[in-house]
């Protein structure tokens, strides 16, 4: 239902509101360096605590339950846990019978038959990124000296983003953005064409993450107004450097040797402090609902590290396929 990945299987599990939220991880070559230390950075630049993002602050400890033994990996499946702390479910009380507009509060009901945990949208939250990022940080591992790096570049369409932030939030409101990621150091060869492509698994992998709305790979939809001449990359050299980068690193589905560039949209957060249109599931009327609780103005804010995360995934399968992983051998 959850699972990512052919050679490096990346499951994700928990409710926003439940225990705890954690990811399962298989595949991971034995002898990796890893102890909890590893995931501190990334996991930090996931939390709160900036203008525009929500008052919940989780300590977001790794507890790494398996597949490690003296500080490296042992091959065997990596179980990863965060708990859940500072939670309060009163808000959602108030509304489970009132689906939030643009949540997954009407269809996860639908589909669970009303046996989902609608506590802070449950296993549909963006919570679960949390785990999203730890694998994230495995996958980096694994890949380097592939470097992934991601920003986010606009805010409402433009590149002020304090000042959009501050505005969405003065209204009671919330905004989207656009986040930019590139992957440097990549070898020529990695993915398939047709269904495994670079592009495709990718994409697969960032739509996982809540809110993203859309993908383009180089200049992507720009492309569309460009003539075919103006928008070929001029090969330069034996190795397939390009004087260009259009194609964003991909030809035919394969890594061509130059940076892969790929940007995200991430839409504005559907929790809103104005009032919205709604229907009572036990009379089928029309109503109004006024959503309380904690919640990002901006989720794009805290995207860009996970945005990294699912692409080092992705791209650490595609090597593992592709054998380039070499072995790692106690000394």
């Amino acid at each position: 239902m959850n699972e990512f990945g052919r050679m490096f299987r990346v499951s994700i599990f928990g409710e926003s509101h439940g225990p705890a939220v954690g990811v399962v991880i298989c595949g991971c070559p034995a002898g990796l360096e890893l102890s909890e230390n590893d995931f501190k950075t990334d996991l930090e630049r996931r939390q709160s605590g900036k203008v525009g993002t929500t008052s919940r602050k989780e300590e977001d400890r790794p507890l790494l339950r398996s597949g490690i033994f003296n500080g490296r990996t042992t091959g065997a499946p990596i179980a990863i846990e965060f708990e859940n702390k500072n939670i309060d479910s009163s808000a959602y009380e108030e509304i489970k019978n009132t689906p939030r507009p643009g949540h997954a509060d009407f269809v996860a009901s639908q589909k669970a038959g009303g046996y989902n945990d609608y506590r802070g949208g449950g296993h549909f939250s963006g919570r679960l990124t949390v785990a999203l990022v730890a694998a994230g940080v495995v996958a980096k591992k694994i890949i380097a000296p592939v470097k992934i790096e991601a920003k986010l570049i606009e805010v409402g369409g433009s590149t002020d983003i304090e000042k959009e932030v501050k505005s969405a939030v003065d209204e009671g409101d919330s905004v989207g953005g656009l986040i930019e990621c590139r992957a440097d150091n990549l070898p020529i060869g990695i993915g398939e064409p047709f269904f495994d492509s670079v592009e495709s698994v990718i994409s697969h992998s960032v739509f996982s993450i809540p809110a993203v709305k859309g993908i383009e790979f180089g200049v992507g939809f720009a492309s569309a107004k460009m003539r075919g001449s103006e928008c070929n990359d001029a090969i330069i050299d034996g190795r397939g450097k390009t004087a260009t980068n259009n194609a964003g690193g991909v030809n035919g589905g394969i890594t061509n040797g130059n940076g892969l560039v790929f940007r995200v949209v991430v839409k504005p957060t559907s929790s809103v402090a104005k009032t919205g249109k709604t229907v009572d599931m036990r009379t089928g009327n029309r109503t109004e609902i006024n959503v309380r609780g904690r919640h990002d103005s901006c989720i794009a804010l805290r995207a860009p590290v996970v945005v990294e995360a699912v692409a080092a995934i992705s791209i650490a399968d595609l090597m593992i396929i592709e054998q380039r992983i070499p072995k790692i051998w106690r000394e």
